[in-house]
């Protein structure tokens, strides 16, 4: 996978546009998460709230349609 910005004389603008990309793309998360160990209990628990989250989030969007 490979992210490509292009610059057009505001690298300031770039970084920031690249920075979003990541944001989105879920890498930056993901390299945080990656930054130290995280114990197998831990790491059980935040998937059961990253789908209980995901869950909440499709519930509301289907009553608000």
């Amino acid at each position: 996978m490979a992210i490509e910005i292009e610059v057009r004389g505001d690298i300031e603008q770039a970084m920031r546009l690249l920075k979003k990309k990541l944001q989105l793309d879920g890498i930056k998360k993901e390299l945080k998460r990656r930054e130290c160990y995280e114990k197998p209990s831990i790491k059980r628990r935040r998937k059961q709230e990253e789908a209980k989250r995901k869950l909440r989030k499709l519930a509301m969007r289907q009553t608000t349609e």
